[in-house]
């Protein structure tokens, strides 16, 4: 009777512990993004379904209006993951200590747009014109707007600001003709759209030489090169663009092995995310790691990289 009952037990034991196995592999993690149109969004479909297909991890696409609200949602841990550039982590740190870097995923190359047939080819062209600022629900890309001014020497005073919430209203407004440009990440379905609607659309030029000025108010951003082609949307000539980094997030709650396991299966699965998202090329675990200073990364992402001996790169 007695050896009955402990096989019994052991039955239930053994019942419950594959419960609990089945019900932690049937979890789904929220990934917090932008809206559908944006690059983020696409990006986080295109990791969400490779977790879900090589990964075996449910993730749950979340659109939502902007940093400010991804941000505080991956900091007090309603979400596991989120999506946005590095300024606004490291933005929202001092309000929400447990937010962690997990990875750099691709570089932002985020240009003024302004119409083909506009006459304007440089950013000191926009003196004196409709400028989309503000920003009030991605309130970092002011800064960033701000930055570019910079480096034509251009501040507020010299343009007529429009007041936006965010990139999507900015690319709108220009097609409504109540701004004279929109600005936007290189990758983003919506400056296909705007391109086709407006019949054409030119990016405008940045002068290298203007950078020490928009760093002094964008301290993490760079040069990257552009050449005309399907990604380079407004690209007439090969030229330099103002770039930063876009990273993923997630909370210090979140457990050391879904990290490792969502950069590993990143990594190993990167043909399949670019299918989806060709602007996650950049993505490479070296690439992941930048010495940012600030925000901290995940020890999940540490390990990672530790275990793949990478050392965080400085921003050139």
């Amino acid at each position: 009777m007695l050896v009955a009952s402990v096989g019994l037990l052991g039955r239930i034991a053994v019942g419950c512990t594959a419960l609990l196995a089945t019900a932690a592999s049937a979890q789904t993690y929220g990934y917090a993004t932008l809206p559908p149109g944006t690059l983020n969004h696409t990006t986080a479909s295109a990791i969400s379904k490779v977790m879900k297909e090589k990964g075996g991890v449910n993730m749950l696409v979340q659109p939502a209006a902007g940093g400010n609200v991804i941000m505080p949602m991956v900091g007090r841990g309603e979400v596991e993951i989120g999506s946005g550039n590095i300024m606004e982590p490291q933005l929202y740190h001092e309000r929400f200590p447990d937010l962690r870097l997990i990875a750099a995923i691709n570089v932002l190359r985020t240009p003024f747009f302004v119409r083909k047939d506009s006459g304007m080819r440089t950013i000191a062209d926009l003196k004196g014109k409709r400028v989309t600022m503000g920003f009030s629900a991605m309130r970092d890309l002011d800064t960033v707007a701000r930055s570019m001014l910079a480096s034509a020497g251009l501040t507020e005073a010299d343009i007529k600001p429009v007041l936006v919430p965010n990139v999507v209203r900015s690319a709108d407004d220009f097609v409504a003709g109540a701004s004279d440009m929109f600005f936007f990440a290189f990758g983003a379905a919506k400056v296909r759209e705007v391109d086709v609607t407006v019949g054409g659309i030119r990016v405008l030029e940045i002068d290298e030489q203007g950078m020490s000025a928009a760093r002094k108010i964008m301290p993490w951003a760079y040069l990257t090169d552009a050449t005309p082609g399907p990604i380079f949307t407004g690209v007439e000539k090969p030229m330099k663009v103002y770039s930063f980094d876009n990273v993923i997030v997630t909370n210090a709650k979140v457990p050391d092995d879904f990290i490792y396991k969502m950069l590993d299966t990143m990594e190993k699965n990167k043909d399949d995310l670019i299918q989806i998202q060709p602007i996650l090329r950049d993505f490479t675990g070296a690439f992941a790691y930048k010495q940012y200073g600030g925000v901290p990364y995940h020890s999940g992402a540490i390990k990672y990289f530790k275990d793949r001996n990478l050392m965080p790169t400085p921003i050139q």
